[in-house]
């Protein structure tokens, strides 16, 4: 298994797919960094030789802020908008959708699926 930037990349799938499993790394940004290492993007994790790997590796160290690195940014970045007091930042306080979606129906994502029907909440009254 081919082990890139603390992630080890599967080896069946095609180079494209297998480098979008590392966090910040898509498909079009794997396209690029395969051309920039100069592999071939049909190629398969296994069919990798030693020089190419380390290519692959010095491009994506160098250049672009993946894994751990980007997940301290979104999370410095977050903490900045909650300290600051912005509503975006309250919204992600409270787990709500940042960006102006509607909330009424939708947001099962962010609320989790708390299905409210009108006569979930009532008691039922005895028949005597």
């Amino acid at each position: 298994m081919v082990r890139i930037v603390g992630i080890n990349i599967p080896d069946k799938k095609k180079l494209f797919i297998a480098l979008s499993h590392v966090y910040g790394i898509g498909i079009p940004l794997a396209f690029k960094i395969l051309k920039h290492a100069s592999v071939s993007s049909e190629k398969r994790a296994e069919e990798l030789t030693p020089q190419e790997i380390n290519r692959l590796r010095e491009v994506i160290e160098k250049n672009y802020k993946v894994e751990s690195d980007l997940r301290r940014e979104v999370m410095m970045n977050v903490k900045r908008l909650i300290d600051v007091g912005a509503y975006r930042g309250s919204r992600h306080q409270r787990r709500l959708p940042a960006r102006g979606q509607r909330t009424k129906t939708n947001s099962r994502t962010r609320r989790g699926n708390m299905r409210r029907t009108m006569g979930s909440g009532k008691r039922r009254l005895e028949k005597t």
